[in-house]
């Protein structure tokens, strides 16, 4: 029944002894000591509105703030990887999903912990701390300036910041694993047993908590990444991305402590799990030793755990091995699901950002999942479902399972035609004993240029370049160039895998070329551009670019290419001796390089051309969004209906054993991918996700099979039967008595 004070600050006499507490008046503490279960628990009279403990919204706060750092941390970490400490996109992917899978593996250790020695409270405090510590930790690592000696922009010692990660992420791992069986149950333990209605909306608020910290911070933290930073150079801000997170979860760990004297703080009893691991250890030594065919066979082979176990226990422990046996298959879907913060983001990488005003980074688009679950958990509860009800089809949880599985399966299909049409838009570079050219003319008239022995003509217009056209190193030997009545011959170069610029201009007495070493061979990263310029003026110029100074070119000389962030225009000055010129860039896209040609400098006005050296990346970030979509609907009918029917199918007394196996399928589905990534070696990332949907499709198949021939229970029941089978035993001592008597015999027989 609810309490008349439900929705107000409670007014009757324990809520104003709560308020004297509150106000600095002691009200004692008692030892209470709840039964049927005869746990011990420190009752404090709790202060409370509208009808809640005031305790549980420290914690409602601790969580958010606790989620906002760990998926704001986590949604930029494979970009660290792959920009900061250099790592391959292969190597970035294994060690973000070891990281992942170690925070999943955690959790056990520690339920195991603060069910058997510290206590929920102590175990979350202790836990936090290591928390925290991991996270600066992460954050001093990703200072550039830290071992930056010689203020070139990078590491002097890469070794170092490697080191000072990977404690970081070890931390981490151990303090967000550790304290994720913690915290729900501690807030759920506020609770009286009359307040059944609050503690459901608890669990809602608590819900909506981590979703609100994983949306918020998964946003704010790539932004925080796209910022410059840096004491001697600029470079991308990743201190302050993690450093955030950081003083996130000190701020967690603050709040959660504060509330300390309003808690009630059950003390440890002892861990369910550690009696059902030592129930089916015991059962298996137990039937090794009475191998022989001279004892008699079981029902089932954790009978066998008779002789020391209660029957209730090894009941219960079948009804849990029954569910988690349906586990096996379970990991390849997380296999699939985690690849958002790695190979999709990495995929992202090489998409156009460019949403109008609004310029998404690629570790963003991690945010369109939470938004979707926002929108299609009440969808598919209040309208997919009916629907399918209404056409008389028995979707039973084990089908909805599957149906996520294989929805899942689909989205990396999606994501692997998304990759095609990438790897359609990707330039080609030159192959070792490969060279590649293109021709730009700077002069007035046509320039022919004939690549010798291959004997292939090429012809250019005034102030146009060409392609990149592919030569065998070895096989070139020499270049014609003719332009008006003018001609000379360049000797080829001797090394391969490189791309090569020919500069033509034609003057009065001759024809200037020139051959310019690109030293480009891969597309730029994060979407930037490269930009260079060439000087077509007869003058020597200054050039600056933004807050970048090219310096002096002197005529028909070629800067380096410089980094610029994508997507933007940038103030171009040229000066001259005589006069200064301004012009403002083009926008350039995302992910290209360019030549700018510097053609005249007079009247403050800039005559500008541009070629095109790397193209820009054309397929655009929301073609990812159906691949997002379809995940989510299978990680919607999944996740929730597996949460929901591993709790249907498990006794009362063993629903913490369900989940820790229940996030033990995380951790091996991240373990998973680096298994399959590492052994496919398959060149092509499109091929990844054929091979990862592949074998989803395949685990799905035995799902279903093993789906089929699972029988639903009612624990409910069952362990009804067992609370009478109880009840006879004590009515009956005789019944006791001969039952001990089996157990004896069973013993002395061992």
């Amino acid at each position: 029944m609810q309490p008349p004070d439900a929705w107000v600050c409670s007014s009757s006499r324990r809520g104003r002894m709560d308020l004297r507490r509150a106000a600095g008046h002691s009200t004692p503490c008692q030892p209470v000591l709840h039964s049927p279960e005869l746990t011990l628990s420190v009752s404090c009279l709790q202060p409370g509105c509208f009808g809640y403990p005031l305790s549980i919204f420290f914690i409602v706060i601790n969580e958010f703030c606790e989620r906002f750092s760990y998926y704001g941390m986590r949604a930029v970490l494979v970009l660290y990887f792959k920009y900061f400490l250099r790592w391959d996109d292969n190597f970035s992917t294994a060690i973000y999903h070891t990281f992942v899978a170690l925070c999943y593996l955690t959790p056990i250790l520690g339920a195991l912990i603060a069910d058997s020695w510290l206590g929920k409270f102590k175990t979350i405090v202790s836990l936090s701390i290591v928390y925290t510590i991991g996270q600066a930790v992460m954050a001093v690592g990703s200072i550039n300036d830290l071992t930056d000696h010689n203020r070139d922009g990078t590491p002097d010692s890469i070794v170092t910041h490697i080191a000072l990660s990977m404690t970081g992420l070890i931390l981490i791992a151990l303090g967000t694993g550790g304290i994720k069986p913690c915290v729900s149950a501690f807030g759920g333990d506020q609770f009286e047993d009359h307040q059944e209605k609050q503690r459901s909306r608890f669990f809602s608020l608590f819900y909506l908590a981590i979703n609100a910290g994983s949306l918020i911070s998964t946003v704010i933290t790539p932004i925080l990444r796209a910022q410059q930073c840096g004491i001697h150079s600029k470079q991308q801000c990743y201190p302050l991305a993690f450093g955030v997170p950081a003083a996130l979860m000190a701020v967690s760990l603050i709040v959660f402590v504060t509330g300390s004297g309003m808690y009630k703080k059950i003390q440890p009893q002892g861990n369910i799990m550690v009696q059902v691991c030592k129930c089916i250890g015991f059962a298996i030594k137990n039937r090794f030793r009475h191998r022989s065919k001279e004892y008699p066979k079981r029902e089932h082979w954790l009978d066998w755990a008779s002789e020391k176990y209660s029957k209730r226990l090894i009941t219960q422990t079948k009804m849990v091995l029954k569910v988690l046996f349906l586990y096996i298959p379970l990991p390849m879907f997380w296999a699939l699901f985690d690849q958002q913060g790695s190979r999709w983001t990495l995929q992202a990488t090489t998409m156009d950002g460019n949403f109008g005003a609004i310029q998404i980074q690629p570790d963003q688009m991690q945010t369109v999942n939470p938004i979707l679950i926002v929108i299609m958990v009440p969808v598919v509860d209040t309208v997919i479902y009916p629907l399918i009800k209404k056409c008389k089809i028995n979707f039973t949880p084990l089908r909805k399972i599957t149906v996520g599985m294989f929805l899942a399966g689909l989205a990396f299909i999606a994501a692997a035609l998304v990759q095609l049409q990438i790897d359609k838009s990707l330039p080609v570079f030159p192959a070792a004993g490969q060279s590649q050219i293109k021709i730009i003319n700077l002069g007035t008239d046509n320039a022919r240029v004939t690549f010798l022995p291959q004997n292939v003509n090429v012809t250019v217009e005034p102030l146009h370049g060409t392609d990149y056209r592919t030569f065998e190193t070895s096989q070139l030997q020499y270049v014609m160039v003719a332009s008006g009545s003018n001609s000379t011959r360049l000797n080829a170069f001797s090394t391969g895998g490189d791309r090569y610029t020919l500069t033509v201009k034609n003057t009065v007495s001759d024809i200037a070329a020139k051959w310019l070493l690109d030293n480009v061979t891969s597309k730029p990263e994060e979407g930037k551009n490269l930009i260079r310029f060439i000087n077509n003026s007869p003058w020597t110029v200054n050039v600056t670019m933004g807050d970048a100074d090219f310096g002096e070119l002197t005529p028909l000389s070629a800067t380096n290419y410089s980094v610029f962030s994508g997507g933007r225009t940038d103030k171009i000055m040229v000066s001259t001796n005589v006069t200064n010129c301004t012009a403002t860039s083009n926008s350039l896209g995302f992910g290209g390089a360019y030549t700018v040609i510097i053609n005249e400098c007079s009247g403050n006005v800039t005559a500008l051309n541009y070629s095109q050296d790397i193209p820009p990346n054309t397929v655009h970030m929301a073609w990812q969004i159906p691949q997002y979509f379809i995940l989510t609907c299978g990680e919607v009918v999944f996740s929730v209906t597996g949460l929901e029917f591993s709790y249907s199918q498990a006794p009362s007394n063993m629903k913490s054993v369900l989940q820790a196996g229940w996030l033990l399928t995380v951790a091996v589905g991240n373990i998973i991918v680096l298994i399959v990534a590492g052994a496919s070696k398959l060149s092509q990332q499109w091929a990844e996700y054929v091979l990862f949907a592949a074998l989803l499709f395949a685990v799905c198949i035995i799902f279903s099979v093993m789906a089929y021939f699972y029988t639903y229970i009612d624990p409910n029941e069952i362990e009804a039967q067992l609370d009478e089978e109880e009840k006879q035993v004590k009515k009956d001592p005789d019944l006791q008595e001969k039952e001990e008597e089996k157990e004896v015999e069973a013993v002395s027989r061992m």
